[in-house]
C-alpha cells in the first residue's frame, strides 16, 4: 500500500546528518503513518516519492550493506 502525504504543514522533513550543511545532492525524509515520503531538498515544493514502510526499510538495509562494503579510505566525510 502507497502511504498518503499529508499536508506539509502536517510533515517533519529531516536531512542525513551525512548531507553537511550546503550540499546540492541531499534528499529529505517524513514520516508518514505507513511509511516515509522523500522529496530533493533543493526542490522541496516539488514532487515527492512514497514508500511504505517494508519496502523503505529493506531500502535502507540494502544502502548499509553496500556501504558497508566500500572501503574506508575511499569513503567521503
Amino acid at each position: 500500500m502507497v502511504p498518503h502525504i499529508p499536508s506539509d504543514e502536517a510533515l517533519t522533513w529531516s536531512k542525513s546528518s551525512y548531507s553537511g550543511g550546503n550540499t546540492t545532492e541531499c534528499l529529505e525524509v517524513a514520516s508518514l503513518a505507513l511509511g516515509v515520503a522523500v522529496r530533493d531538498s533543493k526542490r522541496a515544493a516539488g514532487p515527492r516519492l512514497t514508500f511504505g514502510a517494508t519496502a523503505w526499510e529493506q531500502f535502507i538495509e540494502v544502502v548499509r550493506d553496500q556501504a558497508s562494503a566500500i572501503p574506508v579510505s575511499r569513503r567521503t566525510s
